[in-house]
């Protein structure tokens, strides 16, 4: 989300914090560099590293921020923290219900605490002011530099509005975008009503931009139990999680999507969500009129193990990002139990059936950084080299009630059977990706008639012990034959 990584660094970042009152300290900082009643908005927050693992309340940033609405972004970019003066603007109170696919978090007296998941978001993101054309610029331009910096040359930009597509367009023509993208359309953004009647752009300014794909939602995120799961969370009874659409629907929208000529995208991260998408998909693939159609599903976080074998029959691929699975792994066993964790970041089983998994970050999300991702899927690990042993889960994850923990799994890393290997890891973020958007003939891999994009690592990346792999940096990074970054000035 290239875009939303440029916001994340000209606003408060709220990445790391280690408590709901040490985020709320960052808001103040802000507040004092503002105006009076000028919105303060922020990203990063992620109550799962905080001492108690509890959504955080309005009332802590009444008091850094009693004037100034604020608006701050959990780190999955599905939920919202808001004081009581955003949600005055937004006219929520105990009486305002729950939009479709969305969910205001209320007190046990019905009154709203601040925290809105999905697409309850809106109601206070809608009223949010947008960006000076130099903010814009700006954001861009962080966006670009720092993707650039950790060796990317072309990114999937899931979710583009017209807002997004002109400022690329813009930098472009002026020479200003040394990066690459290949753009998915926001399925609720009026972009996808002009591209569905005018068609694709492909290889817009030298490669430099393709817009042929279409991103929808099917449900929320594991972190902020918005996910579809099948069964209730453990960690929170009652609850599935939310869908953002029907299986009646998304068949509809994809199929006009495929006859367009588009990819299509879907959100899915519930074993709920997964077996809607696939679902609809095969449904959508049935006529047999799309031979390869490379349908996505962006995620695939938790998945029915008969579900996996699905995958490769059908031609969709899985979209993935490795350090989800590292960040998560501290408490998804929580909100999964003991039988659904074994279908959740399974790599393994997916390459197993013949499937080809594209590796990415989801920034900003998780940090951009591809060697990042390549570390995780080689080790299951963190950067702290945790786990290592059944000991470590047992003291520093949260399991749930039922939980039974087995050595085996965690001898050399979390549930260690799904690990991939160095070559599948690296292929990944290279071949793997090109392949996923429909650009393997132009990237991907170091050959004769294709683009010139390529990196200069410090260190072999197939010769360092795995767990340095992290450690590795980018000293050049080579856009079409011409130097976009370098590490020495």
């Amino acid at each position: 989300h290239l875009m939303s990584l440029g916001l994340a660094r000209i606003t408060v970042d709220l990445t790391g914090t280690r408590s709901e009152n040490a985020a709320a300290q960052r808001v103040a900082a802000r507040v004092l560099r503002v105006t009076r009643g000028e919105w303060v908005r922020g990203r990063g927050w992620d109550q799962n590293d905080w001492p108690q693992t509890v959504f955080p309340n309005r009332r802590t940033l009444d008091g850094t921020a009693p004037e100034n609405p604020v608006y701050l972004v959990r780190v999955d970019g599905h939920a919202a923290w808001v004081n009581s003066r955003a949600l005055q603007l937004a006219g929520i109170t105990r009486t305002t219900a729950d939009p479709p696919g969305g969910r205001i978090v209320r007190d046990t007296r019905g009154e709203p605490t601040g925290v809105l998941v999905d697409e309850a978001m809106t109601l206070v993101s809608a009223k949010l002011p947008p960006l000076s054309d130099r903010e814009a610029a700006e954001a861009l331009n962080l966006a670009v530099r720092e993707c650039l910096s950790y060796g990317l040359t072309t990114v999937h930009d899931m979710g583009i509005t017209d807002w997004d597509l002109g400022l690329y367009k813009r930098a472009i023509d002026e020479g200003n975008f040394p990066l690459r993208v290949y753009a998915a359309i926001d399925g609720t953004s009026p972009l996808w009503d002009s591209f569905r009647a005018n068609g694709r752009i492909i290889g817009y300014g030298s490669n430099h931009l393709t817009v042929r794909a279409l991103k929808l939602y099917m449900d929320g995120a594991l972190g902020s139990r918005g996910a579809a799961l099948t069964e209730p969370y453990s960690d929170d009874p009652g609850n599935r999680g939310l869908t953002m659409m029907s299986e009646h629907s998304l068949i509809g929208i994809a199929r006009e999507a495929v006859q367009a000529g588009f990819q299509v995208c879907v959100h899915a991260i519930g074993d709920r969500g997964n077996k809607l998408v696939l679902d609809a998909y095969q449904e959508v693939l049935s006529s047999g009129r799309f031979s390869d159609a490379r349908l996505r599903v962006e995620h695939a976080q938790v998945l029915d193990p008969e579900d996996i074998p699905r995958f490769h029959e059908l031609g969709v691929v899985p979209s993935m990002q490795p350090t989800h699975c590292t960040s998560d792994m501290y408490w998804a066993e929580a909100r999964l139990g003991p039988q659904r964790i074994l279908g959740a970041y399974a790599w393994r089983s997916l390459r197993e059936t013949g499937a080809l998994i594209p590796g990415g970050s989801d920034f900003p999300v998780e940090s951009p950084n591809p060697l990042f991702g390549i570390y995780a899927a080689v080790t299951r690990r963190d950067q702290a080299g945790m786990p290592r042993s059944a000991s470590d889960v047992r003291e520093h994850f949260q399991l749930s009630r039922e939980g039974v923990v087995d050595a085996r799994q965690f001898d050399d890393g979390w549930y260690a059977s799904q690990k991939l290997s160095r070559i599948e890891a690296v292929r990944m973020f290279t071949n793997w990706g090109a392949w996923a958007g429909f650009e393997e003939h132009l990237k991907g891999s170091l050959e004769a008639g294709k683009l010139a994009d390529f990196v200069v690592l410090s260190d072999d990346i197939f010769r360092v012990p795995e767990d340095s792999l992290f450690r590795i940096t980018v000293e050049r990074t080579v856009v079409g034959g011409k130097e976009a970054y370098s590490l020495k000035p």
